[in-house]
């Protein structure tokens, strides 16, 4: 039988009846043996109640549940009931200790009774004709946990549900045994329950225990309340008078007796310069107020397959792999005959290398059932996931724009005539390659100095050789006084400089004289130094000065005013660069140390500056000042020759990698433009002093001639066009042309080979 749930008592009720009703020895025993008797008549007819159908259970609990209190109240019934209770308890443990089967079952919710108290239910009976049905009340401890009040059949801990998806199980019971899954109703039964039970909404699914749950009317009424936002339990007030637990004789003070700060009555500077910078950002608008965006109307369905406008969460763009090739012609089971190679091509595949060889043969089938599986397919995946994550990828962005539009539009060359063009005449003599080539400031004569050991003078409109100067070593760089009025030729010659004269200038011929004179020098501090540096000696045979160094001289330079030159000797480590004055005939060492080997030194044609270029730099010295003035980043691994435009402005350096670098000294330290136009090493470059014009010759025997326009406007970029190509010299033991020079008033420009030739070249 069940006992419904008015008639459930507790333990502490019953402990209260007996202790207060039964405290003599004769109230302990109220019940004799008609009562005992009584006591099971009672229990048929309960038993005979509750087989009378479902209907009458539900009615009973109904009216017990609501003339609980009452039941309570009445001290007859109650104790009536305890006695039933302990009465079946004792029946219960006389047919267990008999060896009859018990089975205890858990108690519904609507089994309860009040205070959270749980029930067994022990079911005993061998004999199959009926079951004795006894209640054991325990008080468990007061929990607003359901689980502690009901603990789960499953016993399989935390483990995820989702490990017993594929399985007949749920999981284990507390014996070890499996615990079926039970068959999940469709939607239509699940519907058809719904409408005919008005109650199925009450039940709730229990996927871990997986079984159905109702719901009490307790339970959904706290359901309610949560819903409508209120406090679950409807027994608690929320506004309960407040209690004043810090309750002293001087709560009238305060808690501290320190004074008020001045903060409190100051606005805060704080705040202000948080609502200031919120003010910026919406007027900047990095705050947007107003309406939330609108998602738009249309959108690409397959958008964010791709990803690509997204970013990833270290804030790099998303950028998708690139695709496979698709498959061609000759990847076909049955491709065209002109696609399937020949006996003779393949066995040609195996001697070649194994990077050269073809990927893939073409083969031809009847048909694709007969194509057999690919047998380097699992090494092409491996290649394509080694190209996926170790390759890396970088967006480029695609401009689409006429390449015509990207040619600088410049002038065509036979508007930017005259240059030089032909070779009009050579000038032979020398037997071994020509070095180094200096025309003079008139225009009418042209020095040269040879590896043969001699140095020549030419006139530039016959071809005629005026002088020879038989020095008997390496030449290796011949220089012009730029003053017109001192016909003074500078010769490096190993680890000599000589200032000859030219003898062309016959009036003016007893001032040079004096001027290659030696002359007495006092020992004077700066006269000691420059002995120490050079010694200025008297060459008796050329009736000239001769500068002994102390290492080889590969270049000189001149002052435009013609009374100082520079020396340079790359191995001379401090001493690589030295300063001469001829008038005076004195030497001074202006640098104490240099960044790299020095490779050529200028002077700057109008101001007091002085360029010195090493095999990376080009260093440019204020000699006022004396201070370092600039320093420009060639970007070149080893500069040959440079040149400095006739305004003074602009710089070309030339590199033994074939690359002419344009500086422009009033922008920037870097180069404007970089020309690659040899192939080979450039050997010289060089400015037209009055037209606009510059060039580079290489070993490639080859000289480029140039259109350089500087244009006073400092807000327009220098003009540069290339124009002609001269070719003409012959390449000796890989050595082109060594040298060029522009003539001074004509636009025509020599050139110094190593087949020992120079030749001119005129518009």
């Amino acid at each position: 039988m069940i006992w419904k749930r008015g008639e459930a008592v507790t333990e502490t009720r019953l402990q209260r009846v007996i202790l207060q009703g039964w405290g003599t020895d004769d109230d302990r025993n109220p019940v004799g043996e008609d009562s005992h008797e009584e006591l099971h008549v009672l229990g048929s007819e309960r038993a005979d109640s509750d087989s009378a159908g479902g209907d009458g259970v539900e009615q009973s609990v109904e009216d017990d549940a609501d003339d609980e209190d009452g039941r309570w109240e009445s001290g007859d019934e109650g104790e009536r009931e305890i006695a039933e209770a302990m009465l079946e308890y004792m029946d219960a443990s006389e047919n267990g200790s008999a060896g009859q089967s018990v089975r205890t079952g858990r108690v519904s919710s609507d089994e309860k009774g009040n205070g959270g108290e749980t029930r067994e239910v022990i079911e005993g009976g061998s004999d199959g004709e009926g079951r004795d049905v006894i209640e054991t009340v325990a008080q468990v401890e007061e929990s607003d946990s359901s689980e502690d009040e009901v603990p789960p059949r499953n016993t399989i801990g935390h483990v995820p549900l989702e490990w017993y998806k594929d399985e007949e199980h749920i999981g284990y019971d507390i014996g070890g045994r499996k615990l079926k899954r039970k068959e999940k109703r469709d939607k239509l039964d699940s519907f058809l329950a719904r409408s005919d039970d008005a109650k199925d909404w009450w039940k709730v699914y229990d996927e871990y225990n997986d079984e159905e749950v109702e719901l009490t009317k307790e339970e959904v009424g706290l359901i309610m309340r949560l819903r409508q936002g209120k406090i679950p339990h409807a027994e608690v007030n929320p506004f309960e008078p407040y209690v004043d637990w810090f309750d002293w004789e001087d709560k009238g003070h305060p808690l501290s007796s320190a004074p008020v700060p001045k903060r409190r009555f100051v606005p805060s500077k704080w705040e202000a310069k948080k609502v200031v910078k919120l003010v910026r950002a919406i007027r900047k608008g990095w705050i947007k107020l107003g309406k939330p965006k609108e998602k738009p109307k249309y959108y690409l369905m397959w958008g964010d397959d791709l990803k690509t406008a997204g970013k990833t969460a270290n804030g790099l763009a998303y950028i998708p792999a690139p695709k496979p090739n698709l498959p061609r012609h000759e990847e076909s089971y049955h491709p065209p005959v002109e696609y399937i190679p020949t006996q003779e091509e393949i066995n040609s595949y195996a001697m070649m290398y194994e990077e050269d060889r073809p990927k893939f043969i073409p083969k031809t089938f009847g048909s694709l059932r007969q194509v057999p599986a690919y047998t380097d397919f699992i090494k092409d995946r491996f290649e394509r996931c080694l190209d996926l994550y170790l390759c890396p990828r970088s967006r480029k962005k695609r401009i689409n724009i006429d390449p015509e539009l990207l040619i600088p539009k410049l002038p065509k060359p036979k508007d930017l005539r005259p240059f030089p063009m032909t070779c009009y005449i050579e000038f032979l003599g020398h037997t071994g390659p020509v070095l180094s080539i200096a025309p003079g400031p008139s225009g009418e004569w042209i020095a040269s100095g040879s590896s043969d050991g001699t140095a020549r003078l030419w006139e530039v409109q016959t071809g005629r050789c005026v002088k020879v100067w038989d020095i008997g070593k390496l030449v290796n760089y011949v220089a012009w006084n730029p003053n017109s009025e001192l016909s003074i030729l500078a010769v490096a010659v190993e680890k000599e400089v000589l200032l000859l004269n030219t003898e062309l200038r016959g009036e003016s011929q007893s001032t040079m004289a004096d001027l290659l004179r030696l002359k007495k020098q006092s020992l004077s501090p700066e006269s000691t130094e420059s002995i120490a540096l050079v010694t200025w000696l008297q060459h008796e045979k050329f009736q000239g000065l001769q500068l002994q160094h102390q290492q080889v001289v590969q270049s000189v330079s001149w002052h435009y005013k013609g009374d100082y030159f520079a020396s340079v000797a790359p191995d001379g480590n401090t001493k690589a660069v030295l300063m001469h004055q001829l008038s005076k005939q004195q030497t001074q060492n202006p640098f104490r140390k240099f960044q790299g080997s020095v490779v050529r030194v200028l002077f700057h044609p109008c101001r007091p500056f002085f360029f010195v270029a090493t095999k990376l730099h080009v260093r440019v010295y204020n000699l006022a000042k004396q201070q370092l003035f600039r320093k420009l980043l060639t970007g070149l691994h080893e500069i040959s020759s440079m040149a400095i435009h006739p305004a003074g402005d602009n710089l070309i350096v030339g590199s033994r990698e074939g690359k002419l670098c344009w500086f422009d000294l009033d922008l920037l330290t870097k180069p404007y433009k970089t020309i690659k136009n040899h192939d080979q090493d450039i050997r010289a470059v060089a400015f037209h002093s009055s037209y606009p014009l510059f060039a580079s010759c290489a070993d490639d025997s080859t000289v480029h001639i140039f259109h350089g326009m500087v244009y006073s406007d400092l807000l327009q970029n220098p003009l540069i066009v290339p124009l002609k190509i001269l070719c003409g010299h012959r390449t000796v033991n890989g050595r082109g042309i060594l040298d060029c020079q522009f003539h001074p008033q004509q636009p025509w420009i020599f050139t110094a080979g190593a087949d020992a030739a120079i030749k001119l070249f005129c518009n």
